[in-house]
Order: structure tokens, then sequence, then C-alpha cells
């Protein structure tokens, strides 16, 4: 009850706080030069591609930086009724897993790829959380090209983060769980119950995914992870809590202890432990789903298999480090040297130094052991605490210039402080209640020390009320001088958790702008108008349509009837940027079309009622746009109606009676 008691007023405390902040800096936050700071002209580009994760809506979030624009959603763990996303005959697949189709998820966290540490503008890695999935989205097309399930994971929070060349993304669990499915009782947590780190392998010219190996640990939260850069290349750091081992009333019982740990993975090492057979290979079925440019379509597979290390029997391999207090973040400096730990609990910022970490290692400067894994003793690899930062830590990020921002949830601040001497530099009021924060690059060698975002939880009276419900808020702040500024507030899909930024120069010029229609390898391409057609095949009816500004063809179509499956594949036949052409037909229960130039896709319909159904084009393409439609004909089942299609054929007809 003491305990509770003192978190009990430490919340009310902070509540005051933020009332206090509220009523004193909110009106004067901004300051007179903020709006040409993030003025863009119209016809200028903006900076900076700022991807956002979408939190509950399961997608990710574009804006451009500094106007804080929204640019695109792209469509990742979630149905997209906006394009067809997850509707479509060849997107249904992305969303396979072996619990059947899941529609949506809540996507966490993202990571841009690196080269040598840097970011290098190929790929976007998204985690979802609930569902355990990464998937990886191609920064050329701003598509989800892949999506891999993870086996034996629950909670998949601490994803999807990579090392310094995409060797890996790593996946850590929030929950831990029995490996397998054995029924087990929830009281036999400390017996049964594991938590694993999954390394996922990335092809270096492709990007395909595969789960290469996962690890084993005892039975924690893995909360946030980051790999080691230069002289830490080697090595993989994740945040954990609930080292207590609990399993109810996780809000007491997992804050006992002063201190939980950051737990050191030496991945080189585990790699060298997976290739020389130390694993254990056990069954376990997840589902692995691609997209085939060529041919335009999602394919699901689905893996029985996968290799386990446990640390017993690869020594050296795992240690944990001592970190107050349930620690949430876990960042690193642009040298590589320096892991930052935030527990969220604590009145402090611990700052280990790699260095220091491998002397412990080497000297055994143990304090005993969690589980058989070694504790390394916290002054042992401490590299110094910033003291006093404000309420609740949470996550740090870089600007290249030898300082560390973190995140402060409690007390509503961004604090800035030395990387050198650990002394606070600055603080600045965030509104309110901030989480993750994100400078461009701030997690790679090489971070833009320009602009800092926080991506904050409240926004009470920050924009126009709507409802018990409000917006989430983005928060821009220029960094570039001694003091931080903020300059702009922007809403954003809720619930924003973490970010990824990058130089707009990195992607801008790579853009796909249309599929070359002579390299459509779909199999129900239609290669020019002259090609329409429509076949039956039992009662399934496939329709072969082009799609062209501003006719459909066919867009007459008798000869169906109720009970049929009728697939209409729609190829947009344009060779230009920006010119899609969408695709509906009334009563439709699932979704539009927005088909890309040059590319197919198609919508299934299952006609339960007679009657005449209207198409059309969805997405405006011309100035006879309204004119881009067509009639289905659906006939009674059994019905003497011949199949028929054309376009552009006018006939007289004898009126029913």
């Amino acid at each position: 009850m003491k305990r509770l008691s003192l978190m009990l007023g430490l919340a009310v405390a902070t509540t005051a706080a933020m009332q206090s902040c509220k009523m004193k800096t909110a009106a004067t936050a901004v300051q007179g030069d903020a709006a040409s700071k993030t003025y863009v002209a119209p016809g200028k580009y903006d900076e900076i591609y700022n991807f956002v994760s979408g939190g509950f809506n399961g997608q990710v979030s574009v804006y451009g930086l500094p106007s804080g624009r929204l640019l695109k959603v792209i469509p990742v763990f979630a149905v997209n009724p906006e394009n067809g996303y997850g509707y479509s005959e060849e997107t249904k697949a992305m969303l396979n897993t072996t619990n059947g189709l899941i529609p949506w998820d809540d996507q966490h966290h993202l990571d841009l790829s690196q080269t040598n540490g840097e970011q290098d503008g190929r790929w976007l890695f998204a985690n979802a959380n609930n569902t355990p999935r990464v998937a990886r989205i191609d920064l050329t097309t701003f598509k989800t090209m892949e999506i891999l399930q993870i086996p034996n994971s629950a909670g998949n929070h601490s994803s999807p983060f990579i090392t310094e060349n995409t060797e890996y993304v790593v996946a850590g669990t929030r929950f831990s769980v029995p490996l397998g499915s054995e029924d087990v009782p929830i009281s036999s947590f400390k017996d049964n119950f594991h938590s694993t780190a999954s390394f996922i392998s990335v092809d270096k010219t492709s990007g395909k995914m595969d789960l290469a190996f996962q690890i084993v640990l005892p039975g924690m939260n893995l909360d946030l992870s980051h790999a080691g850069k230069g002289p830490s290349h080697d090595w993989f750091f994740f945040s954990s809590y609930n080292t207590e081992q609990a399993y109810t009333l996780l809000e007491v019982n997992a804050s006992q202890k002063d201190k939980d740990y950051i737990v050191a993975v030496n991945w080189k090492k585990a790699e060298e432990y997976a290739k020389a057979g130390k694993g254990k290979k056990v069954p376990a079925t997840y589902a692995h789903n691609t997209y085939d440019e060529h041919k335009q379509t999602a394919t699901s597979e689905i893996k029985n298999e996968v290799l386990l290390l446990d640390p017993k029997d690869c020594p050296d391999m795992i240690y944990m480090i001592p970190c107050p207090k349930s620690p949430h973040g876990c960042d690193i400096d642009p040298s590589g040297e320096f892991i930052v730990g935030s527990g969220k609990l604590a009145a402090l910022i611990p700052v280990f130094s790699f260095n220091k970490l491998t002397k412990a290692i080497d000297g055994k400067q143990f304090e005993g052991d969690f589980k058989g894994i070694p504790i390394i003793k916290y002054e042992a690899a401490l590299h110094g605490e910033v003291q006093k930062p404000g309420l609740g830590p949470l996550h740090t990020e870089f600007d290249g210039k030898g300082n560390a921002y973190t995140s402060m949830f409690l007390s509503s601040e961004v604090v800035k402080w030395s990387l050198k001497d650990l002394q606070v530099l600055d603080r600045v009021p965030t509104y309110y209640s901030v989480g993750h924060l994100m400078i461009p690059g701030g997690d790679t060698k090489k971070p833009g020390g320009k602009y800092l975002v926080a991506y904050n939880k409240i926004t009470k009276d920050r924009f126009l009320p709507t409802g018990p419900e409000l917006a989430q808020s983005a928060q821009l702040y220029d960094i570039s001088g001694d003091k931080m500024q903020l300059i702009l507030d922007f809403p954003t899909f809720g619930e924003p958790h973490y970010a990824q930024a990058c130089q707009a120069s990195l992607i801008k010029d790579k853009q796909v702008k249309f599929y070359d229609i002579n390299k459509n390898g779909h199999d129900y391409v239609a290669m020019g108008e002259k090609k329409a057609n429509v076949v039956r095949k039992g009662n399934r009816v496939d329709i072969y349509m082009t799609a062209i500004r501003s006719h459909l063809v066919p867009d007459n179509i008798e000869g169906v009837f109720v009970g049929d499956e009728v697939y209409f594949h729609v190829t947009n036949l344009e060779q230009d940027w920006d010119i899609p052409h969408g695709f509906a037909i009334k009563n439709n229960p699932n979704a539009e079309l927005l088909i890309m130039p040059g590319e197919t896709v198609t919508l299934k319909f299952s006609p339960d009622k007679q009657g005449i159904y209207p198409f059309y084009c969805t997405d405006f393409c011309s100035a006879l746009h309204q004119e881009m439609s067509g009639y289905l004909r659906v006939s009674p089942k059994g019905a003497n109606v011949p199949l028929k299609f054309g376009t552009g054929e006018t006939v007289t007809s004898v009126a029913a009676k």
C-alpha cells in the first residue's frame, strides 16, 4: 500500500504540474518566427519524409516536415477501403495468418533500413503488436511487400528494430507465453512462460525476410530495443521489466524491484551458434506473405519449423545489465559507445558504457545470475547518471552534436542533456504526456540535428474538440540552436507511437511513377481493349476489363445469374504518373479498387439478387470521369439469358412486359 500511495501521490503531483504548465506557457509557447520556419510554399516540397506508426488503425502515416502535411496512409496490417487493400483478390493473402485472415492490428513501431549505420531509403519495417507480425514496405512504391508472422511471441512490442546493415530485423516479446501450445496453469509462469527475441534475416538485394532463429529468454516483458553500432555493432540491447515474473496486477507486482535489466545480446555469437548447430529445431506454424510485383499478386506460405537458441547451450551470448526502474526506452548513441536506459519510474537516466561493459564481461564482474544468465554489476558497466532530468523518462534520441533528448511522460517535457558530462542543458514543455520522440536519423550514426518531433498522448486545448476522443498531437521543435523551440502542432492518426524520418532526397527521386504494362505478368491481365473478355466456367465468371480515360471495356455485361461468383479483373491501361482508376459496383459488400497505371487488380462480386448493377470509376481521372461507368445485368438463376458483353454498341430492344 505504501508503494501504491507513492505512485498515486506522484500522479497527483504530475497532474498539478501539467495544469500549471498549461496555464503559464501554452499560449506563449510558439514564438513569432515559428510560422516562417514551417512554411512550405505552394509547389514546393517538404525537406523530410516522416513515417508515423498508426497505432490502432494498423497502418503507417506519412507526413511532410516541416509543414506537418499528411501525404499518404500506407495500408499494412488493416484492410483499407480507400484502395481495396485486403479486399482485392490480389492483397487478401497479405493479411493471412495461422489464425486465418486478421484484418487489423496495433501498429506500434517503425524502422528505416540502413547501410553502414546510415539510412539508405530502401525499405521501412513496421511491427504488428497484437498478432505478432513484421512488415516490409518498399519505399519506391510505398506498398507493403511482405508480412512475416512471428511464432512463440505475444505482444510484438520490442520490434522491428534493425542491425547496422539491416542484416536482421529483431523482434522481442512484450508478453511472456508458453512455447508451443501446451496447456499449463497461469500460476506456473516462472516455470513455463518465456519471452523470445526473434532475429529475422533480410536479403541484401531483394529485402526478402526469413525467420533465422529465436533466442529463448526467461519469462519477463521485453519493452524496447536498439542495435549497437560502430564498436558495439555485434550487439543488440533490449529493455525489460517484470523481472519479478508477476502474472497478475502488474501495476503493483511488476514494480517491486529497484532495478530491472537491459538485456545485452551478442547477435554475432548467436549467429555463429545457429550455424554451428547449437540450436534446436522445433515445430512452429507461422505465415509468410509476399507480394509479387511481376504477377501483382500476394501469396501466403505456411511454415512449420523454427530454430531456437537457449542461453544455457550458448555461453557468452547474453548478459543482464541492471537498470532502474521498469525501463522502457533503450537507445544507443551515434558513436555506439553509450547505451541509455530510461526507467519510466526512475528519477534519473542511467547511461552505460559499451567499453566498460566488455571489460566487465572479460573481468567477470558479475553479481549473480537471472535464470542462468550472468548479471553484470551496475557500477561496472555504468558511464554515469543524468540527475534530476524530469519525471518519467521514456525515450532518447540524438542530434549528432553530442547531445541527447529524452521524453518525460509524467512531467510532459523534452529534456536536452550532454553525453559528455551528463548535464541537463535545456527543457521544453510538451502538450501533454509525451511518449516517443523522433529526430530524423536519431537512431543512426548520422542524425539530422535540425528537427525533433514529440508524439503526445493527450491533446486537450490543442485542436478543435471532436467529442470525447481528441486527435493525438505531434509537435515539431527546432533544435538547431542551443535552445529548443516549439514551431508547430499537427494532429496525427491515433495512436502514434514511434516514428522514423529521413531526408526527402533519399526517396523522392526513386519513386515508381507507373507500372510498365508490358511487364504486367498478372494471370488475368487484359493487354489492351481488344483483349477484354468475359469467360464463364461453371458458376464462376471472369471479366477481363480495361480502364482508360474515360471508359471501361466492357461496359455492358449480360448473362450473369444470381449465385454466380463474378471476378472483375481491371487493367489500367494508362502509362502516365498519378492517373489511377477506381472501380466499384453497386451493393458490393467489401470495397472499391484503386488501380495504378499499368496494374491489374481484381474485385470479387457475388450477386444474391437479380437486377441491373451500375459500376463506375471511383477515382477522379478526367473531365469525363462521371461518364466512366457501365451496367451489369444479373438475371434469375437458370434464366435463358446468353452471355453478352461490349462497349459502344447500341441496339433497339423491346421493353419487358
